[in-house]
């Protein structure tokens, strides 16, 4: 019905590889439909500590390039990602990333309650990993945390070649007073967070 009788455009955003069963029906939309995945890591076991119920990250980049060589337009939401993910994490995952070629790229660090970190420390302790749960202490680790985790990936995907496509998700909170005192440079923190909440996200032609 959205596709025959509007003119609405759709966007798809999943985890799970049995989208394939439904890539003619989204071919079927031409440019008013594009196709995405979350992927937050190129690390299967790293992904499966905050996420242990969704499909592995290799099984998502799989799909995405199936849904590019099935012909569709496809986009990532590297989203959440986590305080383990460093500057070699993320620059790995930005290049699976930048091989697909996508409309668009989202980007936003994990914010997470106290009663999760709880439980992602269990799994990781019965898995053997180390986590940097620090992050997570309070509000002023995470943003330190989160800023940081955004800039990274800001000039990590302009080497790659994405940085018109890219498209940072950066939390209100960010934005508070305390947060944009912090950075010492408040004005041009808040011109920076204002152009990516006021950013219109790419779209096929």
């Amino acid at each position: 019905m959205i596709r025959d009788q509007s003119t609405l455009n759709v966007r798809i955003l999943t985890r799970s590889p049995l989208a394939r069963q439904d890539f003619e029906l989204y071919r079927s939309f031409g440019p008013r439909l594009l196709f995405g995945m979350s992927v937050p890591t190129a690390r299967n076991d790293l992904a499966r500590i905050y996420e242990p119920r969704a499909p592995s990250p290799s099984q998502r980049f799989a799909t995405l390039r199936a849904a590019k060589k099935a012909g569709l337009h496809v986009y990532v939401a590297m989203a959440p990602t986590y305080p383990e993910c460093d500057e070699a994490d993320l620059r790995v995952t930005i290049g699976e990333i930048a091989a697909l070629d996508p409309v668009t790229v989202f980007h936003e660090p994990i914010n997470i309650r106290a009663e999760n970190v709880r439980r992602i420390e269990s799994t990781a302790e019965a898995l053997g990993v180390k986590l940097r749960t620090d992050a997570f202490e309070n509000p002023s680790s995470w943003r330190r945390y989160a800023i940081t985790a955004l800039k990274t990936v800001e000039r990590i995907a302009r080497e790659f070649g994405l940085e018109e496509r890219l498209h940072l998700w950066p939390d209100s909170a960010l934005g508070s007073k305390s947060a944009t005192l912090e950075t010492g440079e408040p004005e041009a923190h808040s011109v920076w967070l204002r152009r990516y909440w006021d950013r219109v996200s790419e779209w096929p032609v």
